[in-house]
């Protein structure tokens, strides 16, 4: 039996702007994503029977139509004609439901792993494609790095990465629903941050203007429905963080910061009272 392991790194939206509803019931947005070194890993093989099997030890994990690697494979299978199966084993690191792309990460290493595991030939270009018909953030979690996302998501421009420093993540002890957040949003209300200048600051690799440039359109709508979320964010300004933003729709905030002793000062910091706290690097470039 043929198998191979792909990489599935966790992103964090370091701007997340919601423009207006769309037509078609999603929100168009407009975010600057990097990909950051906190992984899950998935063992692919082909099986002989034509099936998709999913096992995870993580309890969270579903192992059917509800699981986006499942939904990748299963798109795959069908685009081109594949009578193979695949099990795919899901090695979790990163937080289910958190706002750091976990599921949509998988399904892209999923798009990855199935592109070399039955030799379709496929660009990355591609793939990414392929992907946005599984999920909003599929497109930029196969092509990985650092962009901008418009659209639903799936509209990609590719930009440098930002400059190396850490990142500590933390996920409070709930999960947070992406549609339930967007219900919640009102236009009127929304603070929009600055797309613009955040591009501008990673080009010119200015990390305190990074910091100063993070922004989340949602943010002020999960704090407002988790309070625990607000308490997160103030611990790691309280402990030093040079920045902090929620990702996604959250509940994980994390915070940037530029020198070690600090990163693990604000991890510290949290360990008291939040139950999945990471200390990991930007990864930005591709994987």
């Amino acid at each position: 039996m043929r198998t191979i392991s792909v990489k599935a790194p966790a992103k964090i939206n370091l701007t997340l702007d919601v423009l207006g509803k769309r037509t078609d019931g999603y929100h168009e947005v407009e975010m600057v994503m990097t990909t950051v070194d906190l992984s899950d890993r998935l063992e692919l093989t082909v099986l002989d029977t034509d099936e998709i099997r999913i096992q995870s030890e993580h309890a969270y994990v579903p192992n059917d139509h509800r699981n986006l690697a499942y939904r990748a494979a299963e798109l795959l299978r069908k685009r081109f004609n594949i009578k193979q199966g695949v099990e795919i084993v899901l090695d979790k690191q990163i937080p289910v439901a958190a706002g750091l792309a976990g599921g949509s990460s998988d399904a892209a290493a999923t798009l990855r792993g199935m592109n070399e595991l039955f030799d379709l030939g496929l660009s990355l270009e591609e793939l990414a494609e392929l992907g946005a018909a599984v999920g909003s953030d599929v497109s930029f979690c196969v092509m990985g790095g650092t962009a901008i996302a418009r659209g639903r998501g799936e509209q990609l421009e590719t930009i440098p990465s930002p400059p190396p420093c850490y990142v500590v993540l933390a996920k409070p002890k709930i999960g947070v629903s992406t549609a339930d957040v967007y219900r919640a949003v009102q236009m009127e209300k929304i603070v929009h941050p600055n797309t613009e200048a955040m591009v501008t600051a990673i080009r010119d690799r200015d990390f305190a203007g990074i910091c100063s440039h993070l922004g989340n359109a949602l943010e002020a709508v999960t704090l407002e429905l988790h309070p625990e979320v607000r308490q997160i964010k103030e611990t790691m300004l309280h402990c030093g963080a040079d920045g902090v933003l929620m990702s996604g729709s959250g509940p994980t905030v994390f915070a940037l910061i530029e020198h070690e002793q600090k990163a693990h000062r604000v991890y510290n910091g949290l360990k008291g009272f939040c139950p999945e706290v990471f200390v990991v690097r930007i990864l930005g470039k591709k994987h």
